[in-house]
């Protein structure tokens, strides 16, 4: 977009942040279904009243409330294009991917893991 030195324009660094992150959004979605997939086969015949009625649709919320933290990434990506270290940063974002993923997989575990009958009991 730029060469190294000079100003970035706020729609150039949004055209790329965008173009960097959406396609990985598939990436993060197919690593939350994965863990969830994952919990409700070990909660199993626990989890299916997990899939029925209410608990369907607070799923349902649960999944639209990741796909909005996974919007979370824009921010330093954005802010970090704007800093003198973009071209660094841009060699080095996946990390920022990896963690959210990892966050996101883990988060995504916690949620289900009571209503799929996965909690630890004491």
């Amino acid at each position: 977009m730029t060469e190294e030195g000079s100003r970035v324009s706020f729609r150039d660094a949004l055209s790329d942040a965008i173009a960097y992150w959406e396609p990985r959004r598939l990436l993060y979605n197919g690593a939350l279904l994965v863990v969830v997939i994952g919990a409700f086969v070990a909660g199993w015949p626990v989890s299916r009243r997990a899939i029925e009625g209410q608990s369907a649709l607070v799923l349902f919320v649960l999944a639209v409330l990741a796909n909005v933290a996974y919007c979370a990434a824009y921010l330093p990506d954005l802010a970090m294009q704007h800093s003198s270290f973009r071209a660094s940063w841009l060699r080095v974002r996946w990390a920022l991917l990896v963690i959210g993923i990892l966050m996101g997989c883990a988060l995504a575990y916690l949620f289900v893991s009571v209503p799929f009958g996965l909690a630890i009991e004491d």
